[in-house]
């Protein structure tokens, strides 16, 4: 029963994300994520399955933060060259 944990992507375990992991985008990977907690509070898995799916989760969440991470850096270095860049071109005069 374990094999619908593995097919949804699976994880290298020990060295974080797999490949599969790495090309996810941030809908997607929220998309599973999503999946995999209704599955987790629908109950009726093996403790085994519910195991792998909570590694999955976890997984998928590190994706997310990353994904969320990146937007945030971006986002605060858009704003620092926003505010450099009026300042360094005098700003408006007033």
């Amino acid at each position: 029963m374990t094999s619908n944990v593995s097919e949804a992507g699976g994880t290298t375990g020990v060295a974080g994300a797999s490949e599969t992991d790495r090309a996810l985008g941030y809908e997607q990977a929220r998309d599973e994520l999503i999946d995999v907690v209704r599955r987790l509070e629908a109950g009726g898995t093996s403790l085994e399955e519910s195991l792998a799916l909570w590694e999955r989760g976890e997984e998928l969440a590190k994706v997310c933060r990353r994904w969320l991470d990146g937007a945030r850096e971006r986002l605060d270095a858009a704003l620092a060259e926003d505010d450099g860049g009026d300042t360094e071109s005098g700003g408006r005069a007033g």
